[in-house]
């Protein structure tokens, strides 16, 4: 059955324009709700969102679709990505959904779901709902109408669990830490967490006003965190996406580190301590070659699996391996979460600086980066990769790497963009690759 709804990372899209619809959400909701509809206890699903405008309206409309089948919601409000599945979890929901489009514009949105265990939906459940949309909802009797109720502990839950994944033997006394969290759904949690923890703490990011997500801010946009690192002369700077489930982080130096150099320290630094399972890291095809030498040379593996966090988090359990992520700064940490948490990530990098007494510019050094180009080709439709003069193209090109770098070709799961990445000890093979593929398939 071919996907309709559901992409690489739940359902998302402009807002008011299908499929991110309060008509849609609210089926979504009822088809959702049907579907974990299991047993003959009182059913409860737990909502959080982030701080878009549009969160409020498909809110409620979800609200209404989920108690329309008899579910009772529990209402977070702004909270991370990762505290929905934890509190998934923790409150032992049938059910857990983010509003979110993550590191997107605010006029995006998209519905994210977790199961029972605080994990993302796999295939098979995604296209069972997808199944109920296309059929008359499963509406309950009355009196059998779900409840919503929004809780006001929600924040403390979280802020509670991210600082028991750091040391207890550890304080952060004596650092300076600038956050950015993108103007979203962390702008409460991520500063509280820090600060009890005892750092000095410098906030950016954190006056959302519906529109402002991830605008010049956040994890995609890290121009202003390097300018605050360094004129505050903080030891290091994190920044999140507007769900919080994203890290990059800036030295001290104001350098940009991506998730690649994070999992190198995360992964060294626990098999120094015996924490490291697994023997391996599992990252996707677009994580840097550096890396896997690296972690060769550690006597460790690099298992790669398709983009997206969630077929990370399938290798991870299928391997046994408790650190996995993307070089976007998707980190998982399965000790701790069920997702990418980037407040829970960067805890471990602060840790490892104050448990090794190493500088950030020193301790996320881990590898040289082979040279690598990501170039992103907008497209208004039609299938690109499918066409004869594009093929011919890629195939060249991998025919001219062959034993010396790699290519990644791929279309978007959330945004019609064909992402070209090539990666070589050719810096200059590297960048004519890469633009020769997207001239091919700009002009298909």
């Amino acid at each position: 059955m071919a996907r309709k709804f559901f992409g690489t990372d739940g359902i998302r899209g402009l807002t008011n324009t299908a499929p991110m619809t309060p008509e849609i959400a609210l089926k979504v909701g009822q088809a959702a709700g049907a579907h974990f509809f299991r047993g003959d206890h009182r059913h409860r699903v737990v909502i959080g969102k982030d701080t878009r405008l549009s969160g409020y309206m498909m809110e409620s409309a979800l609200v209404a679709g989920f108690c329309s089948v008899g579910m009772d919601v529990v209402l977070l409000g702004p909270m991370p990505t990762p505290a929905v599945a934890m509190l998934t979890r923790s409150m032992r929901a049938d059910l857990g959904v983010m509003i979110s489009a993550s590191h997107n514009p605010f006029a995006d949105n998209g519905i994210k779901l977790f199961g029972p265990d605080g994990y993302k939906l796999s295939d098979e459940d995604e296209l069972a709902i997808e199944a109920r949309l296309d059929s008359e909802p499963e509406l309950v009797a009355p009196e059998k109408i779900g409840r919503a109720k929004r809780i006001e502990d929600a924040r403390g839950r979280y802020v509670h669990f991210a600082k028991s994944t750091f040391p207890e033997k550890l304080r952060l006394d004596g650092l300076k830490v600038v956050i950015d969290c993108a103007n979203g759904a962390a702008y409460h949690v991520a500063p509280d967490a820090l600060w009890e923890l005892g750092a000095d703490v410098v906030q950016l990011g954190v006056r959302p006003n519906g529109i402002n997500i991830n605008d010049g801010c956040g994890s995609t946009h890290p121009d202003k965190l390097q300018e605050a690192v360094v004129a505050e002369g903080a030891d290091i700077g994190l920044a999140l996406d507007g769900d919080a489930d994203r890290l990059i982080v800036v030295d001290q130096t104001g350098k940009v580190i991506d998730g690649d150099q994070l999992m190198a320290l995360i992964a060294l630094d626990q098999q120094r301590q015996g924490l490291l399972r697994g023997g391996a890291v599992v990252a996707t095809v677009m994580s840097n070659l550096g890396l896997e030498r690296k972690l060769e040379a550690e006597g460790l593996r690099l298992e790669r699996t398709k983009v997206g966090d969630r077929y990370v988090l399938e290798a991870m359990r299928a391997t046994g391996c408790n650190v996995g992520g993307e070089q976007s700064g998707h980190i998982i940490l399965s000790d701790h979460a069920t997702t990418g948490d980037g407040l829970v990530a960067g805890l471990q990098i602060l840790a490892a600086m104050v448990g090794q007494g190493k500088p950030a510019s020193e301790l996320l050094n881990q590898f040289d980066p082979v040279p690598q180009l990501l170039k992103n080709v907008r497209f208004a439709g039609g299938a690109p990769l499918e066409d004869a003069s594009v093929k011919a193209c890629i195939a060249g090109a991998e025919a001219e790497l062959n034993g010396k770098g790699r290519l990644v070709i791929r279309k978007s799961g959330t945004e019609p963009l064909i992402r070209v990445m090539a990666e070589g000890d050719d810096e200059a093979q590297v960048h004519a690759v890469v633009d020769r593929i997207c001239q091919a398939v700009a002009s298909a």
